[in-house]
């Protein structure tokens, strides 16, 4: 079969030498320079797969019997029109590599938090003895996984839109859908067809399967009657089943026949913030799917620090707290950051920005925000909006907006980088300018 891999970056260059790995005949075709890709060329060279860079040419449709596409190329792309008007299958790196593991698989969706859960769930799975691995949107595609596990080990696979919406046979055991707000709309167009793309996570579900969803979001709570896989809910509020709040503690009530059960306090958590008490409880519905116990949970739930560059303590300095949470790429992510701190915060943002109405975070710059000082595309945007609520500064670059910040923060105050905007306008992707905060931080004497 003469495979087509649509994009060189980790996921398709993993499809690409797993299907070459499978005795295929694989082509990739990347629009961007070769430049940017020297490792990933001497892998593909060392493979002996045949690659183009540069532009898409009508080579990597000619004979073709399959396409695979990388995340994050639209729709809308020459390639991808050109594929579909020739009749050719288009599927994601995800369900390519799903086709080939019979491991227990827990897949995780949802606008914010995806990071964290599945972050999270594995390490409840690994501390309670069970093999389990992260894999996906987090960094290690699925594909570099095949052959290389036990099938005893369960999978724990953060998934976005983009891997979702080119599915075709993918179906996880568990699925969960953390929250749904706009996003990614230069991607899928309108925000329905975003939503249509979050749900294709239970597209293959059935009543074998479980399906985890956030019964305090409204568009998430609404798959429950759509699904034919089992529903299991989590709320801040009280359940006829599932995972809730009540009073300050975490209860599970696994149907409604079984009897209520206390897992801990919120407040025990390890990792601020209201957001993260709805990580916490979609974690425990997954695992709890695998059969650990209550105990188990609580003990790591206490012990869990978290990801990198996501409400990440850089360090303490003149009795001023930074923290970088440079994944905090949309507006509903910077909300639930602004409000994991009760300290007088001064607030980083900016960034390259995807149509966002920053009225949302109104509230709570009224409440604790004592400063702003804006970056990047939206820095104007960002001041236009805030300049008569807050003391406002625009600063035009990275080391400058740390500057401006320390000589504003008082002891006790936050200096907070939260952009609520995508990187792309300064830096290679979120994970390089959270970076590039961290090291600026550190610098600083």
């Amino acid at each position: 079969m003469r495979i087509t891999v649509i994009g060189a970056a980790k996921s398709g260059l993993a499809a690409a030498l797993l299907a070459k790995k499978e005795g295929h005949n694989v082509f990739m075709t990347e629009s961007k320079s070769k430049d940017e890709f020297k490792e990933t060329v001497s892998k593909l060279d060392e493979a002996g797969i045949e690659a183009e860079f540069g532009g898409n040419t009508q080579k990597a449709l000619d004979d073709t019997d399959l396409i695979i596409t990388s995340p994050g190329v639209p729709p809308t792309a020459a390639i991808i029109q050109s594929a579909e008007q020739k009749g050719l299958k288009i599927i994601s790196e995800l369900e390519f590599a799903s086709q080939r593991l019979n491991n227990p698989i827990i897949a995780i969706t949802g606008t914010n938090g995806k990071t964290t859960t599945t972050t999270l769930t594995t390490y409840i799975l690994e501390q309670s003895g069970k093999k389990a691995v992260s894999v996906g949107n987090i960094g290690t595609p699925l594909s570099a996984l095949v052959g290389e596990v036990s099938s005893d080990t369960i999978i724990v696979v953060e998934v976005s839109s983009f891997q979702l919406d080119r599915i075709d046979t993918f179906c996880p055991d568990v699925a969960a859908i953390l929250n749904i707000t706009p996003d990614h709309l230069y991607y899928h167009g309108t925000m329905e067809k975003y939503i249509e793309a979050k749900f294709k996570i239970s597209k293959n579900q059935n009543e074998n399967n479980l399906l985890i969803l956030n019964f305090d979001d409204g568009a998430t709570r609404n798959f429950a009657s759509i699904t034919k896989a089992r529903v299991a809910g989590f709320s801040m509020t009280p359940l006829p089943e599932g995972i809730y709040g009540r009073d300050g503690s975490m209860i599970i009530k696994l149907s409604q026949e079984h009897k209520e059960e206390e897992i801990m306090l919120f407040k025990e958590i390890a990792i601020p913030g209201v957001h993260n008490a709805y990580n916490s409880m979609a974690a425990a519905l997954a695992v709890r799917a695998f059969e650990i116990r209550n105990e188990n949970i609580r003990d790591c739930l206490c012990r869990f620090s978290g990801v990198e560059h996501r409400l990440e303590k850089v360090r303490i300095l003149d009795e001023v707290l930074y923290v970088n949470d440079s994944k905090a790429t949309n507006v509903n992510a910077t909300w639930f950051a602004l409000q994991s701190y009760n300290e007088p915060i001064v607030w980083i943002a900016g960034g390259r920005g995807d149509n966002n109405d920053y009225s949302a975070l109104d509230e709570f710059v009224g409440r604790n925000v004592k400063a702003i000082v804006a970056i990047g595309e939206e820095a104007d945007a960002i001041f236009n909006h805030f300049c008569t609520q807050v003391r406002c500064i625009r600063q035009d670059s990275m080391e400058a907006a740390i500057d401006t910040s320390r000589i504003i923060a008082e002891p006790g105050d936050v200096v907070l980088f939260t952009p609520a905007c995508k990187s792309f306008d300064m830096f290679v992707n979120f994970e390089h300018r959270g970076e590039v905060f961290k090291d600026i931080v550190n610098s600083l004497t």
